[in-house]
């Protein structure tokens, strides 16, 4: 069972359904995955296809805000199919950059050639653990980071500042221990790097004075800045990591894997634990009326991982082989697919996903 269970929830006032040709208003959440961000571009490439969604806000993190970036660039200079363009260069450029190495891999083989009876032995563990105790101050002292050249490849900054669609960044401040959102006016590659900037593999990315690590520790991704400015109530959230298992782990490699999902998830839970809250509290009236236009009555849809990724290990993340990112595209756009026909017609109606049922 996947968090978000499908189920139709009707808000206190809802619309009337609109016709199924028009483009209906919505935000966007992209969470961090790494290369499984590719299974994002999928669904982003289908969708935009479809062109039945008009896409006004992206709130994203690490390998989600990658793929906001690009979209939100090729929206702004070609519609959808300058998207979908943006977002296939994005990925060409990504697989073109030296491989593995743009997600961090710090294996010194690649995952093609290691099999995988040697990646769960216990020698191979302890190499790695020795691997992560050195610093990328120590073992990357020159800061060099293939990423950089994909994103100034690949996205138009000045495009994505100009944009009437808004997007939100998130990174983590490393000595403040909190969350900075990045606005549409201040995204650079810089920006980009630092909320995709994994602490043992990169170095910080120093920002006005403040260094800053990947922003799904805090926020994957972020959703509080959609609930303050003039944004569609409507929320598409689209997950890399997932959120149930069938067993609990007991290979050591099994268990890393699905503490990092913990980990990740762990900010999206605590915000949608918000949500679904507030959501109580608006449809049960239970708010004064000075206080009722403080808050706004989300209306979420997801396309999860659960049921796409979750034959998938944590070394895939790194994995930016064309033909295993080709496979995660279309995976995305199957489930993108999935979605249309089950959840469209409820866009700008209600929810389409059941959060009292699981969060409450």
């Amino acid at each position: 069972m996947a968090l978000f269970k499908r189920k139709a929830i009707p808000g206190p006032d809802p619309v009337p359904e609109r016709p199924a040709s028009r483009r209906r208003p919505i935000c966007l959440g992209l969470q961090g995955g790494g290369s499984h961000g590719a299974f994002q571009w999928g669904v982003l490439d289908r969708l935009l296809e479809a062109d039945v969604l008009d896409i006004r806000a992206v709130t994203a993190s690490s390998a989600g805000a990658m793929n906001g970036a690009a979209l939100v660039s090729g929206l702004a200079t070609g519609g959808t199919d300058g998207a979908r363009a943006a977002l296939d260069k994005l990925w060409r450029e990504t697989n073109q950059s030296g491989g593995k190495n743009v997600f961090g891999d710090s294996s010194i083989w690649s995952n093609a050639m290691t099999p995988g009876w040697l990646k769960d032995s216990p020698l191979w563990r302890a190499s790695e653990t020795l691997a992560m105790a050195m610093s990328p101050y120590e073992f990357n002292p020159f800061n060099l980071n293939p990423l950089k050249r994909v994103l100034d490849a690949s996205i138009d900054f000045e495009a994505i500042r100009s944009s009437d669609v808004k997007l939100f960044v998130a990174a983590t401040a490393v000595r403040h221990a909190r969350s900075r959102i990045f606005t549409s006016a201040e995204i650079t590659d810089q920006v980009l790097l630092a909320s995709a900037c994994l602490p043992h593999l990169f170095q910080a990315v120093e920002i006005e004075g403040e260094p800053y690590w990947d922003g799904g520790y805090l926020a994957n991704p972020p959703l509080w800045p959609l609930f303050y400015e003039d944004t569609p109530n409507d929320l598409l959230l689209i997950t890399l990591n997932a959120f149930e298992r069938p067993e609990a782990p007991r290979a050591a490699g099994e268990i890393v894997d699905r503490l990092n999902e913990v980990v990740f998830n762990a900010p999206l839970v605590a915000e949608l634990r918000a949500v679904a809250f507030v959501q109580e509290l608006i449809e049960e009236g239970r708010l004064t009326p000075d206080s009722r236009d403080r808050y706004r009555h989300i209306l979420l849809h997801a396309i999860e991982a659960d049921g796409w990724l979750g034959d998938l290990s944590l070394g895939t993340k790194f994995n930016t082989e064309w033909t295993f990112l080709n496979d995660l595209k279309a995976r995305g756009r199957a489930a993108a697919e999935e979605w249309m026909t089950e959840c469209m017609s409820d866009v700008g109606v209600r929810s389409s996903v059941d959060l009292q049922a699981r969060l409450g």
